[in-house]
């Protein structure tokens, strides 16, 4: 004679497949990455001998107090593709509780310096980069780029990101 407990456990069994199956089943919720990298651009597009503010918003998602960044910021491999685009990036500024302070390193490499001293948990820090397009640049053509990044939380703990990618600029004819 089968067990009535046997038989329980096999319809839980069919009944919890069916839920994983069908999409169903209760999911744990994802947790926020501990230190969060975004970028906006106050346009999405500029003319030859125009520019764009880049802006690059660090959260520290975390517990603990972020001590150290370390970001790079790269073109898209479609921006390299387009010779005729010419751009550089000039120009830094940190926002502060002060208003916007200057800063150093506008890419590619360690841009993690301009985020200033420490980013206590909840906070954000925003840097903003002006992207300068040529006046004998190309027109109809996207600039992006991504990034990577490193923090270093005040509990000898890390987290690597990216790539992280910035909303594109159309190079439009004037």
């Amino acid at each position: 004679m089968r067990s009535p407990q046997m038989r329980r456990f096999g319809l839980g069994a069919v009944l919890a497949l069916l839920l994983a199956v069908f999409g169903l089943a209760p999911t744990a919720s994802a947790a926020p990455a501990p230190a969060e990298l975004t970028f906006t651009t106050n346009s999405a597009t500029t003319t030859p001998g125009g520019s764009v503010k880049l802006s690059m918003t660090l959260t520290n998602n975390n517990t603990y107090d972020v001590w150290f960044v370390y970001q790079t910021i790269e073109p898209t491999w479609l921006t390299t593709q387009r010779p005729d685009l010419k751009y550089s990036f000039s120009g830094c500024s940190l926002t502060t509780v002060n208003g916007p302070a200057p800063c150093s390193g506008t890419g590619p490499a360690n841009l993690g310096g301009n985020y200033g001293a420490t980013i206590r948990p909840g906070q954000s820090r925003t840097v903003t980069l002006t992207l300068d397009v040529a006046a004998d640049s190309g027109c109809n053509g996207n600039i992006g780029f991504y990034s990577y990044f490193y923090a270093e939380f005040s509990d000898s703990t890390n987290v690597s990101g990216g790539p992280v990618y910035t909303p594109v600029t159309r190079v439009l004819c004037s």
